[in-house]
């Protein structure tokens, strides 16, 4: 450790795990090296049981663990196709940006409806609009949306740079769509990597802070949120709050939400963050020895954002330039927010 830059070390994350998250993360590790011998020569009907025999022992961790919530295991039937459906699409390999960008944004969507408005509530809010209908009259239409202000407006979003900016810029205009008072929430930036020279069982996670853009004051005792496409080991989050933490800054509640979980990285997260809910669209059941999630979805960041040289990687202004006008339009009041937090 030093002034500028934090390391948390992937030992220190296993000291985390109870003995029963070990044999739960044993058990699926033999299940899915057992699927792979199904795969080449491809299988099919070899793969789809065994997929649906591990998907089993996930809903069964699941249900001992209630601060994993997988939309799957948490919605009806009904809605469990469209998770499906998105989750193939973003895993595809042949799903270029701008499709990818689109799924996601899908994927963010839905996961805000699992942690703010599944719950059905008595009280009930109204979002009265104004139409271009102007004969005989002005016309304006009345529509029903559950009332959440107390749960979303204390919200600050927490970005890991590079590749959970967008899917965090997605959150905050839900919120702000959801919001009576059209709550924009503030932007914390943090700088963060992992060493991917490192295996899964040395991995370490380096914070830079003088690279990350935050306000101590503007966190304490508000409720934090995560999104992050991918959540392989939970060492970035771990690293990012364990700071904060010892800044003297407490959150009044913590929500990471992620399109693609692995249920090592999950386990991790709760066991270290008591008062962390981890909200994910599916959860994969194990990690390579490179500590990427299979089957998993490639590299999110690089597939939301494009990959950077590794000799001039962008900075965030030129990140979100980068976006390009449509993103720029949809989400303006999030980007001003940021550009104020990274600007002063």
């Amino acid at each position: 450790m030093s002034d500028d830059k934090i390391i948390l070390k992937a030992e220190d994350l296993d000291g985390y795990l109870t003995k029963k998250d070990m044999d739960d993360l044993a058990l699926l590790k033999n299940m899915y090296d057992d699927t792979m011998k199904y795969f080449d020569p491809k299988n099919e009907a070899k793969i789809v049981e065994s997929f649906d025999k591990m998907g089993h022992e996930l809903q069964r961790i699941c249900k001992e663990n209630p601060s994993l919530k997988v939309f799957s295991f948490e919605t009806e039937e009904g809605s469990h196709a469209e998770a499906s459906r998105v989750i193939s699409k973003l895993r595809d390999v042949n799903t270029g940006h701008q499709e990818f960008v689109y799924y996601s944004q899908r994927a963010y969507e839905m996961l805000f409806r699992l942690a703010y408005t599944e719950e059905q509530t008595a009280k009930k809010g109204h979002i009265v609009v104004k139409t271009p209908v102007t004969y005989p009259v002005q016309n304006y239409a009345v529509h029903k949306i559950p009332a959440i202000d107390e749960k979303i407006e204390n919200s600050v979003m927490c970005v890991m740079l590079r590749g959970a900016l967008l899917p965090s810029i997605i959150m905050s205009k839900e919120i702000e769509e959801y919001s009576s008072h059209k709550y924009v929430t503030p932007f914390a930036l943090f700088k963060i990597n992992r060493d991917d020279t490192k295996s899964e069982n040395d991995m370490e996670y380096v914070l830079n802070l003088k690279k990350s853009f935050f306000n101590l004051e503007e966190l304490d005792g508000k409720d934090w949120i995560f999104a992050d496409p991918m959540n392989a080991t939970g060492g970035s989050l771990v690293t990012v709050v364990k700071y904060l933490q010892s800044q003297g800054v407490k959150p009044r509640s913590i929500k990471f939400f992620n399109v693609i979980s692995a249920l090592k990285g999950s386990l991790r997260v709760v066991r270290a963050l008591p008062n962390c809910t981890c909200y994910t669209l599916w959860l994969d059941p194990v990690l390579n020895e490179r500590a990427y999630i299979m089957p998993g979805l490639g590299d999110a960041g690089d597939r939301l954002n494009g990959s950077d040289k590794k000799e001039s990687p962008r900075n965030i202004i030129r990140l979100i330039a980068d976006y390009g006008a449509n993103i720029a339009s949809l989400y303006h009041n999030q980007l001003r927010q940021i550009e104020q937090t990274v600007l002063d």
